[in-house]
Protein backbone atom coordinates (compact mmCIF):
# COMPACT_ATOMS: atom_id res chain seq x y z
CA UNK A 1 0.00 0.00 0.00
CA UNK A 2 0.97 3.27 -0.71
CA UNK A 3 1.59 6.34 2.04
CA UNK A 4 0.09 9.00 0.38
CA UNK A 5 1.63 11.62 3.18
CA UNK A 6 5.50 11.45 4.66
CA UNK A 7 5.09 9.29 8.35
CA UNK A 8 7.19 11.63 9.82
CA UNK A 9 6.07 14.65 8.68
CA UNK A 10 4.99 16.45 11.43
CA UNK A 11 7.95 15.62 13.81
CA UNK A 12 10.43 15.53 11.64
CA UNK A 13 10.18 17.70 8.65
CA UNK A 14 8.69 20.49 9.48
CA UNK A 15 11.28 21.44 12.28
CA UNK A 16 14.07 20.38 10.01
CA UNK A 17 13.34 22.30 6.91
CA UNK A 18 11.94 25.79 8.46
CA UNK A 19 13.43 25.73 11.84
CA UNK A 20 10.57 26.42 14.01
CA UNK A 21 10.76 28.54 17.23
CA UNK A 22 8.15 29.43 19.73
CA UNK A 23 8.55 33.23 18.84
CA UNK A 24 4.76 33.77 20.26
CA UNK A 25 4.74 33.82 24.22
CA UNK A 26 6.54 32.33 26.56
CA UNK A 27 4.46 29.63 28.38
CA UNK A 28 5.56 31.41 31.68
CA UNK A 29 4.08 34.74 30.44
CA UNK A 30 1.02 33.73 29.42
CA UNK A 31 0.46 31.07 32.59
CA UNK A 32 -1.64 32.59 35.82
CA UNK A 33 -0.01 31.96 39.20
CA UNK A 34 -0.20 28.62 40.53
CA UNK A 35 -2.29 29.62 43.65
CA UNK A 36 -4.49 32.99 43.29
CA UNK A 37 -6.60 33.46 45.95
CA UNK A 38 -10.28 32.67 45.60
CA UNK A 39 -11.97 36.05 43.80
CA UNK A 40 -15.59 37.06 45.17
CA UNK A 41 -16.86 35.57 42.13
CA UNK A 42 -15.89 31.76 41.97
CA UNK A 43 -18.40 29.44 41.07
CA UNK A 44 -18.43 26.23 42.85
CA UNK A 45 -20.08 23.27 41.41
CA UNK A 46 -20.58 19.41 42.85
CA UNK A 47 -18.80 16.96 40.23
CA UNK A 48 -18.88 13.18 40.51
CA UNK A 49 -15.63 13.43 42.72
CA UNK A 50 -16.26 16.30 44.71
CA UNK A 51 -16.69 20.15 44.83
CA UNK A 52 -14.74 22.49 42.33
CA UNK A 53 -14.48 25.75 42.47
CA UNK A 54 -14.25 28.01 39.23
CA UNK A 55 -13.73 31.47 38.57
CA UNK A 56 -15.96 33.86 36.97
CA UNK A 57 -15.14 35.71 33.86
CA UNK A 58 -15.46 39.80 33.34
CA UNK A 59 -18.31 38.56 30.00
CA UNK A 60 -20.07 36.61 33.21
CA UNK A 61 -18.50 32.91 31.49
CA UNK A 62 -17.65 30.62 34.32
CA UNK A 63 -14.75 29.01 33.94
CA UNK A 64 -13.43 26.02 35.67
CA UNK A 65 -9.64 24.60 34.95
CA UNK A 66 -7.36 21.91 35.43
CA UNK A 67 -10.44 19.24 36.77
CA UNK A 68 -9.23 15.73 36.83
CA UNK A 69 -11.18 13.33 34.61
CA UNK A 70 -8.66 10.60 35.15
CA UNK A 71 -6.09 8.81 37.14
CA UNK A 72 -2.72 10.51 37.07
CA UNK A 73 -1.08 7.78 34.02
CA UNK A 74 2.08 7.20 36.15
CA UNK A 75 3.99 4.54 37.22
CA UNK A 76 2.19 1.46 36.89
CA UNK A 77 -0.46 3.55 35.09
CA UNK A 78 2.03 4.18 32.39
CA UNK A 79 0.45 2.79 29.15
CA UNK A 80 -2.21 1.51 30.56
CA UNK A 81 -6.04 2.86 29.88
CA UNK A 82 -7.55 5.67 32.38
CA UNK A 83 -8.43 4.82 35.18
CA UNK A 84 -11.07 6.54 37.54
CA UNK A 85 -10.65 9.18 39.19
CA UNK A 86 -10.29 8.94 43.11
CA UNK A 87 -12.83 11.47 45.41
CA UNK A 88 -11.64 14.44 46.95
CA UNK A 89 -12.79 16.34 50.28
CA UNK A 90 -13.65 19.45 50.09
CA UNK A 91 -13.23 21.80 47.55
CA UNK A 92 -10.68 21.70 44.96
CA UNK A 93 -10.04 24.94 43.21
CA UNK A 94 -10.05 24.68 39.25
CA UNK A 95 -8.57 28.30 38.71
CA UNK A 96 -5.51 27.24 37.07
CA UNK A 97 -4.58 24.78 33.81
CA UNK A 98 -2.72 20.99 34.59
CA UNK A 99 0.20 20.75 33.73
CA UNK A 100 0.73 20.09 29.69
CA UNK A 101 1.31 16.70 28.98
CA UNK A 102 5.13 15.31 28.38
CA UNK A 103 6.10 17.10 24.85
CA UNK A 104 8.92 19.01 23.42
CA UNK A 105 8.07 22.26 21.80
CA UNK A 106 8.00 20.91 18.11
CA UNK A 107 5.50 24.11 17.01
CA UNK A 108 6.64 27.67 16.40
CA UNK A 109 2.31 28.49 16.72
CA UNK A 110 1.30 26.99 20.17
CA UNK A 111 1.14 28.93 23.16
CA UNK A 112 0.47 27.75 26.72
CA UNK A 113 -1.36 29.35 29.62
CA UNK A 114 0.64 26.73 32.10
CA UNK A 115 3.74 26.35 33.80
CA UNK A 116 4.98 23.38 31.97
CA UNK A 117 4.97 19.48 31.05
CA UNK A 118 4.40 16.48 33.31
CA UNK A 119 3.28 12.93 32.77
CA UNK A 120 0.51 13.70 35.13
CA UNK A 121 -1.82 15.37 32.50
CA UNK A 122 -5.00 14.12 32.53
CA UNK A 123 -7.59 17.09 33.20
CA UNK A 124 -10.19 19.19 30.94
CA UNK A 125 -11.23 22.65 31.17
CA UNK A 126 -15.10 23.82 31.09
CA UNK A 127 -16.24 27.50 30.09
CA UNK A 128 -20.20 27.85 30.78
CA UNK A 129 -22.40 30.79 30.78
CA UNK A 130 -24.49 28.95 33.55
CA UNK A 131 -23.93 26.50 36.37
CA UNK A 132 -28.12 25.20 36.71
CA UNK A 133 -28.80 21.40 35.85
CA UNK A 134 -31.91 22.95 34.45
CA UNK A 135 -30.25 25.01 31.73
CA UNK A 136 -29.20 21.54 29.09
CA UNK A 137 -27.20 23.43 27.28
CA UNK A 138 -25.37 21.58 24.11
CA UNK A 139 -21.54 20.81 24.59
CA UNK A 140 -18.61 21.13 22.79
CA UNK A 141 -15.86 19.23 23.47
CA UNK A 142 -12.61 20.45 21.55
CA UNK A 143 -9.57 18.30 20.97
CA UNK A 144 -6.46 19.94 20.15
CA UNK A 145 -3.90 19.91 17.20
CA UNK A 146 -0.12 19.00 17.45
CA UNK A 147 0.17 15.68 15.59
CA UNK A 148 -0.06 13.69 18.77
CA UNK A 149 3.32 14.84 19.80
CA UNK A 150 2.68 18.47 20.82
CA UNK A 151 -0.46 20.59 21.96
CA UNK A 152 -2.40 21.58 25.43
CA UNK A 153 -6.04 22.06 26.27
CA UNK A 154 -5.02 25.78 27.54
CA UNK A 155 -4.18 27.60 24.52
CA UNK A 156 -6.02 30.39 23.53
CA UNK A 157 -7.02 29.69 20.15
CA UNK A 158 -9.20 26.92 21.74
CA UNK A 159 -10.54 28.80 24.80
CA UNK A 160 -14.06 27.97 25.39
CA UNK A 161 -15.13 31.71 26.29
CA UNK A 162 -16.14 33.22 23.07
CA UNK A 163 -18.57 30.05 22.61
CA UNK A 164 -19.48 30.20 25.49
CA UNK A 165 -21.35 33.83 25.11
CA UNK A 166 -23.27 31.60 22.13
CA UNK A 167 -25.24 29.16 24.76
CA UNK A 168 -22.79 26.30 24.54
CA UNK A 169 -20.52 24.24 27.27
CA UNK A 170 -16.94 24.40 26.45
CA UNK A 171 -14.84 21.70 27.19
CA UNK A 172 -11.05 21.26 26.25
CA UNK A 173 -8.60 18.57 27.71
CA UNK A 174 -5.35 17.20 27.52
CA UNK A 175 -4.60 14.15 26.68
CA UNK A 176 -0.90 11.69 26.71
CA UNK A 177 1.08 12.13 23.30
CA UNK A 178 3.78 10.58 21.54
CA UNK A 179 5.36 7.44 23.22
CA UNK A 180 3.43 8.13 26.16
CA UNK A 181 0.21 7.69 24.11
CA UNK A 182 0.55 5.08 21.24
CA UNK A 183 3.58 2.85 22.51
CA UNK A 184 2.70 -0.68 21.84
CA UNK A 185 4.52 -4.08 23.27
CA UNK A 186 3.84 -7.21 23.67
CA UNK A 187 4.45 -7.21 27.50
CA UNK A 188 1.47 -4.47 27.58
CA UNK A 189 -0.76 -6.58 25.37
CA UNK A 190 0.06 -9.41 27.88
CA UNK A 191 -1.22 -7.53 30.59
CA UNK A 192 -4.36 -6.35 29.05
CA UNK A 193 -7.23 -7.55 29.97
CA UNK A 194 -8.44 -7.41 25.94
CA UNK A 195 -4.95 -8.14 24.90
CA UNK A 196 -4.31 -5.09 23.32
CA UNK A 197 -1.81 -2.41 23.87
CA UNK A 198 -1.28 1.22 22.00
CA UNK A 199 -4.30 3.80 21.52
CA UNK A 200 -3.95 5.48 24.87
CA UNK A 201 -4.48 9.11 23.50
CA UNK A 202 -7.79 7.74 21.97
CA UNK A 203 -9.05 6.53 25.54
CA UNK A 204 -7.77 9.58 27.42
CA UNK A 205 -10.40 11.05 24.80
CA UNK A 206 -12.89 8.88 25.52
CA UNK A 207 -12.84 8.73 29.21
CA UNK A 208 -13.15 12.66 28.75
CA UNK A 209 -16.57 12.16 26.74
CA UNK A 210 -17.51 9.62 30.01
CA UNK A 211 -16.27 12.78 32.33
CA UNK A 212 -18.34 14.51 30.31
CA UNK A 213 -21.76 12.68 30.10
CA UNK A 214 -21.57 11.81 34.04
CA UNK A 215 -20.56 15.87 34.95
CA UNK A 216 -21.74 18.13 32.90
CA UNK A 217 -25.22 18.69 33.90
CA UNK A 218 -23.59 20.40 36.85
CA UNK A 219 -21.97 23.15 34.61
CA UNK A 220 -25.17 23.54 32.85
CA UNK A 221 -24.60 21.19 29.83
CA UNK A 222 -26.84 18.79 28.37
CA UNK A 223 -25.31 15.30 28.13
CA UNK A 224 -27.10 14.11 25.16
CA UNK A 225 -26.03 17.09 23.04
CA UNK A 226 -22.34 16.94 23.36
CA UNK A 227 -20.27 17.94 20.09
CA UNK A 228 -17.08 16.76 19.53
CA UNK A 229 -14.99 18.68 17.13
CA UNK A 230 -10.96 18.99 16.30
CA UNK A 231 -8.60 20.47 14.35
CA UNK A 232 -5.26 18.38 12.41
CA UNK A 233 -4.81 15.67 15.20
CA UNK A 234 -7.99 16.94 16.98
CA UNK A 235 -10.20 16.03 13.66
CA UNK A 236 -8.04 12.68 13.42
CA UNK A 237 -9.24 11.99 16.90
CA UNK A 238 -12.96 12.79 15.92
CA UNK A 239 -12.49 10.22 13.30
CA UNK A 240 -11.74 8.06 15.54
CA UNK A 241 -13.96 8.92 18.00
CA UNK A 242 -16.63 7.90 15.68
CA UNK A 243 -14.95 4.69 14.83
CA UNK A 244 -14.32 3.29 18.17
CA UNK A 245 -17.36 1.35 20.00
CA UNK A 246 -16.11 2.56 23.36
CA UNK A 247 -17.17 5.95 22.81
CA UNK A 248 -20.70 5.12 21.08
CA UNK A 249 -23.53 7.01 22.57
CA UNK A 250 -21.19 9.55 24.20
CA UNK A 251 -22.00 11.97 21.75
CA UNK A 252 -24.44 13.35 19.10
CA UNK A 253 -22.53 15.59 16.53
CA UNK A 254 -19.12 15.79 15.26
CA UNK A 255 -16.67 18.26 13.39
CA UNK A 256 -13.43 17.82 11.88
CA UNK A 257 -11.13 20.22 10.50
CA UNK A 258 -8.48 18.80 8.28
CA UNK A 259 -7.31 15.00 8.94
CA UNK A 260 -8.82 11.75 9.46
CA UNK A 261 -7.17 8.69 10.21
CA UNK A 262 -8.72 6.95 6.45
CA UNK A 263 -5.49 8.56 5.13
CA UNK A 264 -3.54 10.50 7.74
CA UNK A 265 -1.13 8.93 10.18
CA UNK A 266 -4.14 5.63 9.80
CA UNK A 267 -3.51 2.58 12.41
CA UNK A 268 -0.93 -0.06 12.13
CA UNK A 269 -1.78 -3.26 12.93
CA UNK A 270 -0.81 -4.67 16.25
CA UNK A 271 1.69 -6.75 15.56
CA UNK A 272 3.44 -4.42 13.66
CA UNK A 273 2.92 -1.26 16.61
CA UNK A 274 4.47 -4.40 19.26
CA UNK A 275 7.47 -4.61 16.87
CA UNK A 276 7.97 -1.44 16.84
CA UNK A 277 7.75 -0.70 20.34
CA UNK A 278 10.01 -4.05 21.08
CA UNK A 279 12.54 -2.15 18.83
CA UNK A 280 12.67 1.10 20.80
CA UNK A 281 12.74 -0.88 24.20
CA UNK A 282 16.07 -2.51 22.86
CA UNK A 283 17.36 0.61 21.30
CA UNK A 284 17.64 2.23 24.96
CA UNK A 285 18.79 -0.82 26.68
CA UNK A 286 15.28 -1.61 28.40
CA UNK A 287 14.74 -5.70 28.56
CA UNK A 288 11.66 -5.71 30.25
CA UNK A 289 8.38 -3.54 30.89
CA UNK A 290 9.45 -2.95 34.14
CA UNK A 291 12.43 -1.21 32.95
CA UNK A 292 10.39 1.19 30.89
CA UNK A 293 8.69 2.18 33.29
CA UNK A 294 11.09 2.57 36.05
CA UNK A 295 12.70 5.50 33.20
CA UNK A 296 11.13 8.98 34.04
CA UNK A 297 8.91 10.60 31.64
CA UNK A 298 11.75 13.08 30.63
CA UNK A 299 13.79 10.11 30.11
CA UNK A 300 11.38 8.34 27.91
CA UNK A 301 10.86 11.36 26.14
CA UNK A 302 14.18 12.41 25.28
CA UNK A 303 14.46 8.74 24.32
CA UNK A 304 11.85 8.79 21.46
CA UNK A 305 12.90 11.92 20.67
CA UNK A 306 16.61 10.72 19.20
CA UNK A 307 17.26 10.48 15.17
CA UNK A 308 15.90 7.68 13.62
CA UNK A 309 12.84 6.34 16.52
CA UNK A 310 9.69 6.22 14.68
CA UNK A 311 6.95 7.51 15.12
CA UNK A 312 4.64 5.74 17.61
CA UNK A 313 1.18 4.91 15.59
CA UNK A 314 -1.98 3.97 16.24
CA UNK A 315 -2.21 0.70 16.55
CA UNK A 316 -5.79 -1.65 15.29
CA UNK A 317 -5.43 -3.38 18.59
CA UNK A 318 -9.11 -5.50 18.38
CA UNK A 319 -10.21 -3.52 21.58
CA UNK A 320 -10.43 0.59 20.57
CA UNK A 321 -10.46 -0.47 16.93
CA UNK A 322 -11.92 -3.42 16.38
CA UNK A 323 -10.96 -3.62 12.43
CA UNK A 324 -9.17 -0.33 10.42
CA UNK A 325 -11.19 2.42 10.40
CA UNK A 326 -11.86 2.87 6.62
CA UNK A 327 -13.59 -0.97 7.00
CA UNK A 328 -15.56 0.47 10.11
CA UNK A 329 -16.59 3.32 7.91
CA UNK A 330 -17.37 1.48 4.63
CA UNK A 331 -19.44 -0.77 6.60
CA UNK A 332 -21.19 1.57 8.73
CA UNK A 333 -19.99 0.38 11.83
CA UNK A 334 -19.12 3.74 12.78
CA UNK A 335 -20.95 6.61 15.16
CA UNK A 336 -24.50 7.43 13.22
CA UNK A 337 -24.44 11.33 13.73
CA UNK A 338 -23.91 14.76 11.89
CA UNK A 339 -20.55 15.32 10.60
CA UNK A 340 -19.24 18.78 9.64
CA UNK A 341 -16.11 18.66 8.24
CA UNK A 342 -13.43 20.15 5.76
CA UNK A 343 -10.22 21.55 5.08
CA UNK A 344 -8.41 24.74 4.10
CA UNK A 345 -6.96 25.95 0.72
CA UNK A 346 -3.37 25.65 1.26
CA UNK A 347 -3.34 23.04 3.57
CA UNK A 348 0.68 22.49 2.72
CA UNK A 349 3.08 24.75 0.26
CA UNK A 350 4.19 23.85 -3.27
CA UNK A 351 7.76 22.87 -1.67
CA UNK A 352 6.63 20.32 0.13
CA UNK A 353 7.05 18.52 -3.19
CA UNK A 354 9.47 20.31 -5.27
CA UNK A 355 12.21 21.33 -2.06
CA UNK A 356 14.47 23.70 -3.14
CA UNK A 357 13.86 23.01 -6.84
CA UNK A 358 12.15 26.21 -9.14
CA UNK A 359 8.59 25.70 -10.12
CA UNK A 360 9.06 24.72 -13.29
CA UNK A 361 6.50 22.34 -15.35
CA UNK A 362 10.13 19.48 -15.84
CA UNK A 363 10.96 19.63 -11.97
CA UNK A 364 7.21 19.60 -11.14
CA UNK A 365 6.80 16.40 -13.51
CA UNK A 366 10.10 14.61 -12.25
CA UNK A 367 8.76 15.41 -8.38
CA UNK A 368 5.29 13.43 -9.14
CA UNK A 369 7.39 10.75 -11.21
CA UNK A 370 9.69 10.23 -8.54
CA UNK A 371 6.57 9.65 -6.09
CA UNK A 372 4.40 7.78 -8.44
CA UNK A 373 6.14 6.24 -11.22
CA UNK A 374 3.78 4.18 -13.41
CA UNK A 375 0.89 5.67 -12.54
CA UNK A 376 2.61 9.51 -12.61
CA UNK A 377 1.00 10.28 -15.89
CA UNK A 378 -2.44 9.75 -14.00
CA UNK A 379 -1.84 12.42 -11.59
CA UNK A 380 -0.40 15.10 -13.76
CA UNK A 381 -3.16 14.68 -15.97
CA UNK A 382 -5.43 15.29 -12.90
CA UNK A 383 -2.79 18.00 -11.47
CA UNK A 384 -1.80 19.44 -14.92
CA UNK A 385 1.00 22.41 -15.33
CA UNK A 386 2.47 23.52 -18.06
CA UNK A 387 3.27 27.37 -16.60
CA UNK A 388 5.10 28.28 -13.39
CA UNK A 389 2.00 29.97 -11.94
CA UNK A 390 0.10 26.34 -13.14
CA UNK A 391 3.02 24.50 -11.30
CA UNK A 392 2.41 26.62 -8.23
CA UNK A 393 -1.21 25.85 -7.72
CA UNK A 394 -1.37 22.03 -8.97
CA UNK A 395 1.52 20.82 -6.73
CA UNK A 396 0.15 22.86 -3.60
CA UNK A 397 -3.07 21.09 -4.47
CA UNK A 398 -1.19 17.78 -4.97
CA UNK A 399 0.84 18.36 -1.47
CA UNK A 400 -2.47 19.58 0.47
CA UNK A 401 -4.17 16.46 -0.76
CA UNK A 402 -1.26 13.76 0.24
CA UNK A 403 -0.95 15.56 3.45
CA UNK A 404 -4.27 15.94 4.90
CA UNK A 405 -6.88 16.71 1.88
CA UNK A 406 -7.41 13.17 0.59
CA UNK A 407 -8.03 11.74 4.46
CA UNK A 408 -10.84 14.45 5.09
CA UNK A 409 -12.42 13.95 1.75
CA UNK A 410 -12.67 9.92 2.10
CA UNK A 411 -13.89 10.66 5.83
CA UNK A 412 -16.92 13.04 4.34
CA UNK A 413 -17.32 10.61 1.24
CA UNK A 414 -17.40 7.19 3.30
CA UNK A 415 -19.58 9.29 5.99
CA UNK A 416 -22.10 10.51 3.73
CA UNK A 417 -23.01 6.98 2.14
CA UNK A 418 -23.17 4.82 5.05
CA UNK A 419 -23.50 7.02 7.72
CA UNK A 420 -27.54 7.98 8.26
CA UNK A 421 -26.95 11.39 9.23
CA UNK A 422 -26.19 15.01 7.45
CA UNK A 423 -23.16 15.59 6.24
CA UNK A 424 -21.90 19.40 5.85
CA UNK A 425 -18.43 19.66 4.10
CA UNK A 426 -16.39 23.14 3.83
CA UNK A 427 -13.64 24.60 1.99
CA UNK A 428 -11.84 27.30 4.36
CA UNK A 429 -10.15 29.76 1.97
CA UNK A 430 -9.55 33.01 3.92
CA UNK A 431 -6.02 34.19 4.17
CA UNK A 432 -4.77 35.31 7.02
CA UNK A 433 -3.20 38.99 7.37
CA UNK A 434 0.30 40.27 7.46
CA UNK A 435 2.13 40.00 10.51
CA UNK A 436 2.07 42.81 12.79
CA UNK A 437 5.03 45.05 12.38
CA UNK A 438 6.73 44.66 15.29
CA UNK A 439 6.61 40.69 14.82
CA UNK A 440 10.13 42.09 12.53
CA UNK A 441 11.63 39.80 10.27
CA UNK A 442 9.20 36.99 11.03
CA UNK A 443 7.14 35.33 8.50
CA UNK A 444 4.25 32.47 8.63
CA UNK A 445 6.08 28.78 8.52
CA UNK A 446 4.03 25.74 7.35
CA UNK A 447 1.27 24.43 9.57
CA UNK A 448 0.74 27.17 11.54
CA UNK A 449 4.30 27.78 12.36
CA UNK A 450 6.40 30.68 12.67
CA UNK A 451 10.01 31.49 11.32
CA UNK A 452 11.88 34.11 12.23
CA UNK A 453 15.44 34.93 11.09
CA UNK A 454 17.91 31.75 10.01
CA UNK A 455 18.90 30.87 6.72
CA UNK A 456 16.24 33.20 3.77
CA UNK A 457 16.44 29.82 1.54
CA UNK A 458 15.10 27.97 3.86
CA UNK A 459 11.39 30.44 4.21
CA UNK A 460 8.49 29.40 2.65
CA UNK A 461 7.05 31.80 0.05
CA UNK A 462 4.33 33.32 1.18
CA UNK A 463 1.12 31.41 1.15
CA UNK A 464 -2.02 31.89 -1.60
CA UNK A 465 -4.70 30.86 0.41
CA UNK A 466 -5.47 29.13 4.37
CA UNK A 467 -3.17 27.45 5.60
CA UNK A 468 -3.26 24.55 8.00
CA UNK A 469 -4.53 25.82 11.26
CA UNK A 470 -5.34 29.19 9.87
CA UNK A 471 -8.77 28.70 10.77
CA UNK A 472 -8.82 27.55 14.41
CA UNK A 473 -8.93 31.46 15.71
CA UNK A 474 -12.15 32.02 13.57
CA UNK A 475 -14.02 29.32 14.00
CA UNK A 476 -13.73 29.40 17.97
CA UNK A 477 -13.94 33.37 18.20
CA UNK A 478 -10.65 33.73 19.44
CA UNK A 479 -8.59 36.20 16.77
CA UNK A 480 -7.87 38.56 19.71
CA UNK A 481 -6.10 35.56 21.60
CA UNK A 482 -3.41 35.54 18.47
CA UNK A 483 -1.42 38.98 19.09
CA UNK A 484 0.68 37.60 15.89
CA UNK A 485 -1.21 38.92 13.09
CA UNK A 486 -2.80 42.08 12.11
CA UNK A 487 -6.52 41.34 12.41
CA UNK A 488 -9.16 43.46 10.10
CA UNK A 489 -12.87 43.66 9.87
CA UNK A 490 -12.48 41.06 6.96
CA UNK A 491 -11.00 38.82 9.78
CA UNK A 492 -13.28 39.49 12.19
CA UNK A 493 -16.54 39.20 9.45
CA UNK A 494 -15.01 35.60 8.60
CA UNK A 495 -14.71 34.84 12.01
CA UNK A 496 -18.28 36.09 13.11
CA UNK A 497 -19.37 33.45 9.70
CA UNK A 498 -17.66 30.39 11.07
CA UNK A 499 -18.26 30.82 14.57
CA UNK A 500 -22.24 30.92 13.76
CA UNK A 501 -21.79 27.97 11.59
CA UNK A 502 -20.30 26.20 14.29
CA UNK A 503 -22.56 26.98 17.09
CA UNK A 504 -25.40 26.20 15.18
CA UNK A 505 -24.23 22.86 14.50
CA UNK A 506 -23.69 22.42 17.95
CA UNK A 507 -27.02 23.31 18.93
CA UNK A 508 -28.79 21.43 16.35
CA UNK A 509 -26.63 19.28 14.24
CA UNK A 510 -27.00 22.09 11.22
CA UNK A 511 -25.08 24.32 10.23
CA UNK A 512 -27.87 27.00 9.28
CA UNK A 513 -29.40 29.62 10.72
CA UNK A 514 -30.51 33.38 10.46
CA UNK A 515 -28.35 35.66 8.90
CA UNK A 516 -26.18 33.52 7.08
CA UNK A 517 -25.58 31.91 3.15
CA UNK A 518 -27.52 28.45 3.21
CA UNK A 519 -25.34 25.53 3.08
CA UNK A 520 -26.99 22.55 1.94
CA UNK A 521 -26.35 19.02 3.22
CA UNK A 522 -24.23 16.16 0.67
CA UNK A 523 -26.59 13.80 -1.03
CA UNK A 524 -25.79 10.30 0.58
CA UNK A 525 -25.52 8.95 -3.04
CA UNK A 526 -22.31 7.60 -4.02
CA UNK A 527 -22.17 9.44 -6.92
CA UNK A 528 -23.75 12.20 -6.85
CA UNK A 529 -22.32 15.80 -7.21
CA UNK A 530 -22.48 17.60 -3.82
CA UNK A 531 -22.16 21.14 -2.67
CA UNK A 532 -19.08 22.67 -0.24
CA UNK A 533 -19.14 25.81 1.58
CA UNK A 534 -16.32 28.16 0.32
CA UNK A 535 -15.95 30.18 3.72
CA UNK A 536 -14.10 33.58 2.95
CA UNK A 537 -15.15 37.09 3.65
CA UNK A 538 -17.93 36.39 0.91
CA UNK A 539 -19.27 32.66 1.91
CA UNK A 540 -21.33 31.02 -0.18
CA UNK A 541 -22.20 26.80 -1.23
CA UNK A 542 -21.03 25.79 -4.44
CA UNK A 543 -20.64 22.79 -6.47
CA UNK A 544 -17.63 20.72 -4.82
CA UNK A 545 -14.50 19.93 -7.21
CA UNK A 546 -12.03 17.45 -7.85
CA UNK A 547 -13.95 14.14 -6.93
CA UNK A 548 -12.01 12.63 -9.80
CA UNK A 549 -8.70 13.56 -8.06
CA UNK A 550 -9.56 11.64 -4.59
CA UNK A 551 -10.68 8.83 -6.54
CA UNK A 552 -7.50 8.46 -7.98
CA UNK A 553 -5.88 8.79 -4.53
CA UNK A 554 -7.78 6.30 -2.99
CA UNK A 555 -7.34 3.60 -5.70
CA UNK A 556 -3.43 4.14 -5.42
CA UNK A 557 -3.44 3.81 -1.56
CA UNK A 558 -5.16 0.81 -1.70
CA UNK A 559 -2.49 -0.29 -4.54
Amino acid sequence: MRQLIPNHWLVEKLPSMLCLTAVLLAPAAVARAKQAAPTPSATRVTTANGLVEGITDKSGIHEFRGIPYAAPPIRDLRWKPPQPVADWEGVRRADRFAAQCMQRRVFGDMMFRNSGTSEDCLYLNVWTPSTSPDEKLPVLVYYYGGGFVAGDGSEPRYDGESMAQKGIVVVTMSYRLGVFGFFAHPELTAESAHHASGNYTFMDQTQALRWVHDNIAAFGGDPARVTIAGESAGSLSVSAQMATPLARGLFAGAIGESGSLLGTLPPVSLTEGEEAGTKFATSIGAGSLEDLRALSAMELLEAAARPGTPRFSATIDGYFFPKAPAEIYADGEQAHVPLLVGWNSEEMNYRMLLRRDEPTPENYAKAVRDLYHGQADEVLGLYPASTADEVIESATDLASDRFIGFSTWRWFDLQRQTGEAPVYRYLYAHPRPPMRPEMGNAVPGLAGGVVRGGDEANRPPPPRGAVHSAEIEYAMGNLATNPVYAWTDDDYQVSRTMEEYFANFVKSGDPNGPGLPNWPAAPGVKDEASMVMRIDVTSKAEPARHRDRYLLLERLSSE
